[in-house]
C-alpha cells in the first residue's frame, strides 16, 4: 500500500527516506498539479524551499511534474522564507505555491506546504481535494487522455520585493534613531540575510549567529525556543544588545529575547504587539487568536474595545481574518503571527522587526512593557505541556474528552469550548485546553492562571485528569 499523503495543520511532513521519498513527493506534486489544473488551465505556481537536505532536487522534481500539466513553475533558486513566498504569490498573481519545508521540525524531516492564490495556507477543503487527487493519480498513474503542452520553468527571486514590503511596514527610522543594537539568529534557516539586511541598510547595528547553511541545523530542530538560544544570548552579552530576534527553519515562527537574556514566550509577544499596534497605528478593527493562546489578549481586547476572534489551532484560520481585514493582528501561542495589510501567513521576520520597533519607540525593555500590561489589565501566566499516552490511556482519555464536566477538582466550569479539542474556562478566568495530536500518541495541554502558584496547581490538576 502506498503511503497516505495527508496534509495536517501546516502541510504534509514526514521523515526523509522513510515516507518523504522521491516516489511519494512525486505523488504529492501530481496531486497538487491535478488540483491546480482543474481550477485554472495554464496556471503559474511558485516553487520554493527552506535549506534542508535535497531541497534543490525536490524543487526540480516539482517543476518537472508541474510543467507536464501545462502549469508554469516559477522556481526560487535559493532558500526563501515562507512569508516571502507568500508575498510573492500575491505580488506575482500566481495561482499558488509549493514550498518544501518542515518548518521547525528536526532536520530528518521534510515537508510540503501548499499556498493558494491568495498567499494563504490552503484551507481544509483544498487539502482534502489535493489528497483525493493523489488517490486518483495512484489509480490512473502517468496516463492522461489530455495532451497538454509542457510548460517551461521560469526563475523567480522574491527577496527584493519582500524586503521592500517590510520597509513600508516597519518604521526603521525609529529603530535607528533609538540606537538599538540587535542580534539575529536565523537558525541556519531560510531567514538568513532578510531582517539583518533590512536593519543594516537602515543603519542599525546588527550582529548575527548561525549565519550559514547547515542542513542539520546544528544537530537539533531549528526551533527558536528559549533552551536553544544560548548562542544568541551570548552574542547579546558581547554586543550589549537591546533585543535578540530569531526565526525557525522557514522563518515563519519567531523567538524573542529581552536585553537581560530573558526569553519571552510567544503568548506575551503577541499581546504586547497587539497593544502596541493599537497605540502606534490606531488599528482597532479586531484581534485574532487561536483557542490555545493566552486570554491576556481577551483582556486587552476588552480594554481597547476591540472585537475578539477566537479560532481553531492553525494559522490558516487567522489568515482568513487578515484577508477580510477583520483584525489588526492575529497570532498563535506556537510563535506565529501576522498583521493587517500584510501576508495571510505566519511571518517570524515581521514579528522580530516589529518587536525592535516597539522597544525603540517605547524606550523600554520587554520586561517593563509586560509589567505595564499586567498593571493595565491583570496578570496572566500561560504554559503548554505535552504528555505521551499509552494506547489504553489514550482510549480512555478520548472518551473523557466527550464529557462536559461542571466541576474540575473544585473549580467551577463556567464555559466549555469545543472549537478545537476541549477547553474548560473557570469562574476565576483560569482555563485548561486539551488537544490530541493527530500524528502521535500525545495530548497537548494548555493552561493559564492569574499567578504562577495557581498555574502550578492547575497544571497538576490538568495532568491528573488525563491519567486518573
Amino acid at each position: 500500500m502506498p503511503t497516505q499523503i495527508k496534509f495536517g495543520t501546516s502541510g504534509w511532513r514526514a521523515v526523509m527516506a522513510e515516507e518523504f521519498t522521491y516516489a511519494n513527493v512525486r505523488r504529492a506534486i501530481h496531486g497538487i498539479s491535478r488540483y491546480v489544473a482543474s481550477q485554472k488551465p495554464a496556471a503559474r505556481v511558485i516553487v520554493g524551499r527552506d535549506p534542508r537536505f535535497l531541497g534543490e532536487t525536490f524543487c526540480a522534481l516539482a517543476a518537472e511534474v508541474l510543467g507536464s500539466y501545462g502549469i508554469t513553475p516559477l522556481v526560487i533558486a535559493d532558500a526563501a522564507p515562507t512569508p516571502a513566498i507568500s508575498y510573492a504569490v500575491i505580488r506575482e498573481r500566481a495561482d499558488g505555491a509549493i514550498n518544501f519545508t518542515a518548518s521547525h521540525n528536526p532536520p530528518e524531516y521534510n515537508g510540503i506546504k501548499f499556498s493558494t492564490a491568495d498567499g494563504a495556507p490552503a484551507l481544509p477543503e483544498v487539502t482534502k481535494a489535493i489528497e483525493a487527487e493523489v488517490l486518483a493519480y495512484d489509480l490512473a498513474g502517468e496516463k492522461r487522455t489530455d495532451e497538454l503542452p509542457r510548460a517551461t520553468a521560469q526563475a523567480l527571486d522574491p527577496r527584493g520585493t519582500y524586503l521592500a514590503c517590510l520597509k513600508e511596514t516597519i518604521d526603521f527610522g525609529v529603530i535607528k534613531k533609538a540606537g538599538l543594537r540587535v542580534v539575529f539568529d536565523p537558525f541556519w534557516g531560510a531567514g538568513r540575510g532578510y531582517p539583518d539586511a533590512a536593519l543594516r541598510e537602515a543603519g542599525v547595528e546588527v550582529s548575527t549567529v548561525h549565519d550559514c547553511r547547515d542542513v542539520l541545523f546544528g544537530g537539533h530542530a531549528p526551533e527558536p525556543d528559549g533552551h536553544l538560544l544560548n548562542d544568541l544570548c551570548l552574542r547579546m552579552r558581547e554586543t550589549r544588545a537591546h533585543i535578540g530576534i530569531a526565526t525557525d527553519g522557514d522563518a515563519d515562527r519567531f523567538g524573542i529575547v529581552d536585553e537581560d537574556g530573558t526569553f519571552f514566550q510567544p503568548n506575551y509577544i503577541i499581546a504586547l504587539l497587539f497593544d502596541y499596534l493599537v497605540e502606534s497605528r490606531g488599528w482597532k478593527n479586531g484581534v485574532g487568536k487561536s483557542v490555545a493562546t493566552t486570554n491576556l489578549i481577551n483582556a486587552l481586547a476588552r480594554h481597547h474595545h476591540v472585537e475578539l476572534h477566537e479560532t481553531p489551532v492553525g494559522f490558516k484560520y487567522i489568515g482568513e481574518l487578515i484577508k477580510q481585514d477583520k483584525i489588526a493582528i492575529g497570532g498563535e501561542e506556537s510563535a506565529g503571527l501576522s498583521i493587517r495589510n500584510h501576508v495571510p501567513e505566519k511571518d517570524g521576520i515581521l514579528a522580530g522587526l516589529l518587536c525592535c520597533e516597539m522597544v525603540a519607540r517605547r524606550g523600554k525593555p520587554l520586561g517593563r512593557q509586560l509589567h505595564d500590561l499586567f498593571v493595565k489589565v491583570g496578570s496572566f501566566y500561560p504554559q503548554r505541556e505535552n504528555f505521551r499516552l499509552t494506547a489504553e490511556v489514550k482510549r480512555n482519555f478520548t472518551e473523557k474528552l466527550g464529557e462536559n464536566p461542571s466541576d474540575f477538582f473544585g473549580r467551577k466550569v463556567q464555559e466549555v469550548v469545543r472549537s478545537d479539542g476541549l477547553k474548560l474556562v473557570f469562574q476565576d478566568g483560569s482555563w485548561v485546553c486539551y488537544r490530541l495530536s493527530g500524528t502521535e500518541p500525545v495530548v497537548r495541554v494548555y493552561s493559564e492562571a492569574g499567578s504562577e502558584e495557581e498555574l502550578n496547581k492547575l497544571s497538576a490538576a490538568a495532568k491528573q485528569w488525563i491519567f486518573e
